[in-house]
């Protein structure tokens, strides 16, 4: 990435909203995790007993505590498709357009036929489909692309679950402004485990997450001094994975929640974002947490 890059983002004029409309969810139904997808995550536990009422169990509490910001609407998912509690991954909405994910798994390439979310975005809500599964190249959407919607500005990190042409594709898709690709570590899935941006206004980044540490600190550059910087081991436990659905309040799990020290408390909280966790422990045995679990409704 060039300074030029830097100066472009930090130029751009805000032209939407910076927070989601409304949000929807998959319930979870597979008793088992995905073997498959344990090939490229290193955040899946296997090994773990994985008790699928108690994932449900959670799931139902995030719904419930998402709903005080904005709606919600719930799908219910399939026991053939175990990561589809990770809705993000596959679909992505901004106004007036439905955008299918270019998967790399086969299992969660199963996932983008499902009718009735289709139908629910171009029946009910009259959106028009970008279908990137033609597309050279993977992509996953806002797990491999974390994005400032207010700027039009995306961070794509690459890896097995997205290429450069695929980033390409899904940034166009949406309309961005301004797009970045760069690198992730070795054994990093998803740019959104590794860094969020909250409400266009806070950048939440862990330098480990990438191949060359440079990326990191020309991305932090893109929003300085407005960085909140994690350690290795409070991104293992999905810190990064934290979503703003208002623009006074970020969500995360509680484990996250636990991993961060009294001072970046306080500085999301200068920031203007009151902390609300929610307990996903079972649910993260799958790979994934709180953001991974909520697709946004532009």
């Amino acid at each position: 990435m060039s300074d030029g890059f830097v100066a472009r983002a930090r130029a751009l004029p805000t032209r939407e909203r910076p927070c989601a409309r409304g949000a929807f969810v998959i319930s979870p139904s597979a008793r088992q995790l995905a073997s498959q997808s344990a090939t490229d995550n290193a955040y899946m536990q296997l090994n773990a007993a994985y008790s699928l009422d108690r994932a449900q169990q959670q799931h139902r509490a995030l719904q419930q505590a998402l709903s005080k910001a904005l709606p919600v609407v719930s799908f219910v998912g399939s026991e053939h498709t175990p990561d589809d509690l990770f809705p993000n991954n596959v679909f992505a909405v901004c106004p007036g357009r439905l955008v299918l994910g270019h998967m790399r798994h086969p299992i969660r390439q199963q996932e983008v036929e499902r009718p009735d979310i289709r139908a629910f975005f171009t029946d009910l809500l009259a959106c028009d489909v970008v279908d990137l599964r033609s597309q050279a190249g993977c992509v996953e959407l806002t797990g491999s692309m974390v994005i400032d919607r207010a700027r039009g500005l995306g961070f794509a990190g690459l890896g097995e679950r997205c290429s450069e042409a695929g980033a390409r594709a899904f940034a166009s898709a949406i309309g961005l402004q301004e797009w970045l690709a760069v690198p992730l570590a070795e054994g990093e899935y998803h740019m959104n485990v590794v860094m969020s941006i909250l409400a266009s206004r806070l950048l939440v980044i862990c330098p480990d997450g990438f191949a060359d540490a440079r990326d990191a600190e020309r991305i932090a550059a893109c929003y300085a001094p407005d960085v909140l910087v994690l350690t290795s081991a409070q991104k293992a436990a999905f810190a990064a994975n934290c979503l703003s659905l208002s623009e006074d309040a970020v969500w995360m799990s509680e484990r996250a929640a636990d991993a961060l020290t009294a001072s970046q408390l306080a500085q999301l909280q200068r920031s203007g974002f009151a902390v609300h966790a929610v307990n996903l422990d079972e649910i993260e045995k799958a790979g994934g947490s709180l953001r991974c679990c909520v697709a946004e409704i532009f």
